[in-house]
């Protein structure tokens, strides 16, 4: 048995004032240990790393995007910030489908040397071809539940203030794994999103069938943005000017919060 797998499962997605829009749609996303990729590579014929498959990872597609070693940025961003790294690098991600691919949020679990979680790093991209990550600390402790928060400051959707912020509730991947975002203004919740899903093993036979039952997967959640941002646009709302993007790539929240 290895540590990644498969996450089959629902995302919702509420857009709650001031034009209500709700969607809610079936995907896979796949936790892929960094340590293990090379393996699962070897072994599965309908996953690949770096080339054309069913289903695939490609080192390019996340942080700076060059596709230099994804661990050792990691460690980098952990020092700067001046955390502990070391140990197990694990990232929860829609993979590329027939060699596309769109992540809208891919999280990554940064653990110590011990095992225990370090951080967790909340690489979000939006439709205009940029990414920016929000690193937070975990606080000490084995929690079933993390809670999270951080103030927004790159730009998602042309529909959404830049003054909001993020609260997110994690429950890491076991059996099962659930990634909540509520974004808030100083009035209340604006917009409630979540993925919850069951775990499988990596396998052919799985990843076939993650591919058949979930077609929204990939490039589909990236038709269904399009498709929202059309319905608020319809309904009247005004779209708001993107600013510069941030200027480091990645910013950190001072501390997190978790809960047992």
């Amino acid at each position: 048995m290895t540590a990644s797998g498969i996450y089959a499962g629902v995302v919702t997605h509420a857009r709650l004032r001031p034009r209500p829009h709700r969607l809610r749609y079936r995907i896979f996303m796949l936790l892929l240990d960094l340590d293990e990729l090379q393996g699962l590579d070897a072994r599965l014929r309908r996953f690949a790393v770096g080339r054309f498959a069913l289903t695939g990872f490609t080192p390019r597609d996340h942080l700076d995007h060059t596709g230099r070693d994804l661990r050792g940025q990691v460690e980098a961003i952990l020092a700067d910030a001046g955390l502990e790294g070391g140990g197990p690098v694990r990232l929860l991600a829609m993979p590329r489908i027939l060699g596309g691919v769109f992540n809208p949020l891919t999280v990554w679990f940064l653990h110590r040397r011990d095992g225990a979680l370090s951080a967790v790093l909340y690489e979000v991209r939006n439709t205009f071809g940029e990414s920016h990550s929000y690193l937070i600390p975990a606080a000490p402790g084995d929690a079933e539940v993390l809670s999270q928060s951080i103030d927004k400051g790159f730009y998602v959707s042309p529909f959404m203030d830049m003054d909001l912020t993020y609260a997110f509730r994690i429950r890491p991947p076991g059996e099962k794994v659930a990634v909540s975002i509520n974004v808030s203004d100083g009035e209340g919740p604006v917009l409630a999103a979540a993925f919850s899903g069951e775990r499988r093993e990596m396998t052919d036979a799985n990843l076939l069938s993650a591919w058949l039952r979930n077609p929204m997967t990939s490039l589909g959640v990236l038709a269904a943005i399009h498709w929202e941002a059309l319905w608020m646009w319809l309904k009247g709302e005004p779209i708001r000017q993107r600013p510069p993007p941030p200027a480091t790539p990645v910013t950190l929240a001072p501390a997190a919060v978790q809960e047992a």
